[in-house]
């Protein structure tokens, strides 16, 4: 079992390095989105159009790039949604057991499933059709608008995130149910990080 915890303090830090990354993307689409409404209230007291498909792509493309890392880190961090009603007031050993349930009835074959589906789209995105022909990349249909094939990426990397995220959260919830680990220790550990 310690070799098991010694793999989820790896995940877990693997996922806060991803996530703190995640951080720095916020900063930046805001910045983004503040150059796009300047540039259009500008735009229209000068009679002129400044604003790109660019500079508005990339503000959403950001949006879902920190979506999709951000998942596994709020993950990790507890901050996912959740229904409290009943699961607030059980006993750690309870929570665990429900955690560890969710996780490996609900959130791994979810993730397995989504990056199954999702393969062909992304392969297709970066132009490799299934009859083995390659087409260049999947691009924007606006004039100026960006590739779409490495935001599509993000659809393979977000739930791979959340698989690993999720096989450490099994192995806590399978150390607090064995005993091997203590509940409070856990929680200290997630507030420390935060």
């Amino acid at each position: 079992m310690q070799g098991l915890l010694r793999l989820s303090k790896m995940i877990d830090a693997f996922t806060e390095v991803t996530g703190r990354i995640t951080y720095w993307l916020v900063p930046l689409v805001v910045g983004v989105g503040v150059w796009n409404v300047f540039n259009r209230y500008i735009g229209r007291a000068i009679g002129k159009s400044l604003g790109s498909n660019f500079f508005i792509e990339a503000q959403w493309y950001l949006f879902a790039i920190i979506f999709f890392l951000g998942a596994a880190y709020a993950l990790k961090h507890n901050e996912h949604v959740r229904v409290d009603v009943l699961y607030g007031s059980w006993t750690a050993k309870r929570k665990a057991l429900a955690n560890l349930i969710g996780t490996l009835f609900f959130l791994l074959p979810f993730c397995v499933l989504f990056i199954y589906f999702s393969y062909s789209t992304v392969w297709q995105a970066w132009g490799f059709l299934p009859n083995g022909k390659q087409i260049p990349w999947e691009m924007s249909p606006d004039p100026g608008g960006l590739p779409r094939a490495p935001l599509k990426t993000f659809l393979l990397i977000s739930p791979a995130l959340l698989l690993i995220q999720g096989i450490s959260e099994a192995i806590k919830s399978l150390a607090i149910l064995r005993e091997k680990a203590d509940p409070s220790a856990l929680v200290e550990e997630h507030e420390a990080a935060l």
